[in-house]
Parts: structure tokens; sequence; C-alpha cells
């Protein structure tokens, strides 16, 4: 295309367009730098912005008014085949006050790495045997968005598994919670258990509460 034979306004929806593939190709947003290389002058992003077709996810980072530009939305998009796990599972199920950093999401061992390499979201990967990911799985919302979440048992038994990467704080309260649970489902807890190999834990740790 002849960008000099455009008028204003032609060029400016061939701008929007090629923003818009720029966010969809990246999974929800765009970087600063990578609209300028464009073409695409800093002036005209604010004017994006100023007129609701570029909203501001954060400092460099962009999506566009086709996408709901909250951090929850593009987790949820980017990664529905991915499970929420350990801390962020535990602050979604509300054993967690304040939700963590970085995004705990476990996924099959078999998918590229390279999704993951991104400066945001902040993200740490899970990767997980096809089988056991899928053990467990329940689905919550996500800004509006359908998510994978592992249930109150399931989760559980990985923060056993996985005790000595965990906070010490938050390994004790989402024990403490989840034996005050009344929703929480002991013959589920148990047999994800076995599948865990953490059934003693279970039984030293939890099985004198239950």
């Amino acid at each position: 295309m002849e960008l000099t034979n455009l008028s204003r306004e032609e060029k400016k929806a061939y701008d929007l367009e090629q923003i818009d593939a720029l966010v969809q190709k990246n999974q929800g947003m765009a970087k600063t730098a990578d609209i300028l290389a464009m073409g695409i002058d800093y002036r005209r992003i604010l004017q994006f912005l100023k007129e609701g077709y570029l909203k501001r996810v954060k400092s460099g980072y962009y999506t566009t008014k086709y996408f709901d530009g909250s951090e929850e939305s593009m987790v949820a998009r980017m990664f529905s085949d991915g499970v929420l796990t350990m801390e962020s599972a535990l602050f979604y199920h509300g054993y967690l006050e304040q939700r963590p950093y970085a995004w705990h999401i476990a996924v099959s061992k078999n998918v590229s790495k390279s999704r993951f390499k991104m400066d945001y979201p902040n993200l740490q990967p899970y990767y997980t045997e096809p089988k056991v990911l899928g053990m467990g799985v329940t689905t919550i919302k996500l800004a509006g968005e359908p998510m994978q979440i592992y249930t109150k048992d399931r989760l559980v038994c990985d923060c056993l598994k996985y005790q000595d990467k965990m906070d010490r704080n938050d390994f004790k309260k989402a024990i403490l919670t989840y034996i005050g649970d009344e929703d929480k489902d002991v013959a589920a807890l148990m047999e994800y258990a076995k599948e865990r190999k953490v059934l003693k834990k279970v039984q030293n740790m939890i099985g004198i509460w239950l």
C-alpha cells in the first residue's frame, strides 16, 4: 500500500489496523517500541489513547479497545489451556488475602516454552505431564473470561508436594484454611494425595484434624 496517497482518515484507519494486528499477534498487548517500529509516532499513540482506540495496560504496554486490557483477562485469553495453581489458585479460592505478583500456571510439558518469555504479565509456569495436568480441574471467571483452576483438594496436595518452594506463612495459611473449609472433599483429597504421592504428608499434617 502506498501510504503517501492516503488521506488523513485512511492513514488513521491503516495505523489502527496495524496496531490491532500487532496486539492480536502478541495475544492481547503491544509494546510502545513495537508500535513505533511500524512508523507510528508517539503523538499518534497519545491521540489513539485520548480517543479510546488504545488503552494503556501499564507503562510501555497497550491493548486495543477490542480487548478488555486487564491483566486477568489477558492471562485467561493467553493461557486458556493452562490451570491456575499454587499461590495463584490459593488466592482465587480465598485461601490467601493478596494475589501473588506472578501468575502460577500449570501447563503441559509439551507446550512451547517461548510462550512464557514476556515482560508482562509476570508468569511462573509449572510444566506438567498431560495426565496430571487435567486432574482435579474446575473453572472460574477472570474478568469475565473462563479460566481453569485446580480444586481445593487437588491444590492442597500440590502445596504439600512443593512445600519447600512456598513461603512458609502462605503454606501454613493454606493448610489451616483447608482444614477449616466446610466445602472440602476428604475422599477426593485422599485420591489426589495418592496420585501426587503425598499421602503420608496428608495423613500426618492434615489427617489428624479431619
